[in-house]
């Protein structure tokens, strides 16, 4: 049994965190808000109270109603991104291993269900989390804006990487104050990506063609019901291609070695 009084959350001692998960159970929206200041504020620091949340969380989101499963899941996937890598020991993602594995499931089969572009970004976000996967449980946004800022591998200058619906492009300057130079992104095969990358592609978008790829599906294959994010996330918009920088950006670098190692 868990000893609240001798963990700690945001506040201090984590001794209510019991009755907020209590309340947090009876009303999800109403109470995230509280539930993120206590657990994960700014929803980039959690402390000892937060991974010995997300048993509970994950009764919670096992139990709650449909339209509060998002709630729940998103509130359990920030603590799970702030968790030490897999392989560090005692990684909080290995200690509650049972329960990271129900909400990843519940949030799989969640996201076959989500119409919105937002929603859906944040659950498949909140998924990589779950999995273990480092950066891109932090950096969907771009695929929903349509934009990422980046630093570029070679020069160190800083790039922004546009992909929309009509153009996809990158450039120096600032694209947003008048005309700059562009270039094109450059074209890049999901064969050619990494492994894990590749995999979760294919599986958001593609409804299930990861065999063809020859990579090996890490969780069961979901179908993106969004045609304009799936544009974005496989063909970087109108203009085609995948940016190559970004390719290190979604390699995993934790769960890859797990995934070789099977």
């Amino acid at each position: 049994m868990t000893d609240w009084q001798r963990l700690t959350d945001a506040c201090g001692s984590a001794e209510h965190v019991p009755a907020l998960l209590d309340r947090f159970e009876a009303d999800p929206s109403g109470v995230w808000s509280e539930v993120i200041d206590h657990l994960c504020p700014q929803l980039d620091q959690a402390f000892p109270a937060s991974y010995a949340a997300l048993p509970r969380l994950a009764e919670i989101a096992t139990a709650c109603r449909p339209d509060d499963l998002t709630s729940v899941l998103l509130a359990a996937g920030a603590i799970a991104a702030c968790a030490p890598a897999l392989s560090e020991p005692y990684s909080p993602l290995t200690v509650h291993s049972t329960s990271i594995g129900v909400l990843q499931g519940l949030t799989d089969r969640h996201l076959s269900q989500v119409v919105g572009a937002e929603e859906y970004v944040n659950l498949l976000q909140t998924l990589l989390s779950f999995e273990g996967v480092e950066i891109w449980d932090r950096c969907l946004d771009g695929l929903q804006s349509g934009e990422y800022e980046v630093e570029c591998g070679h020069c160190g200058v800083n790039v922004f990487v546009v992909i929309g619906r009509d153009d996809s492009f990158c450039c120096s300057d600032d694209y947003a104050l008048g005309e700059v130079e562009k270039s094109p992104l450059r074209p890049m095969r999901p064969q050619d990506m990494g492994r894990r990358a590749a995999a979760e592609v294919v599986h958001a978008c593609d409804g299930g063609r990861a065999g063809e790829l020859g990579t090996r599906p890490s969780v069961p294959v979901r179908t993106c019901r969004l045609p304009g994010l799936q544009d974005r996330f496989l063909s970087g918009g109108a203009g085609g291609g995948r940016l190559d920088p970004m390719t290190d950006l979604a390699t995993d670098r934790r769960g890859l070695a797990a995934q070789n190692g099977n």
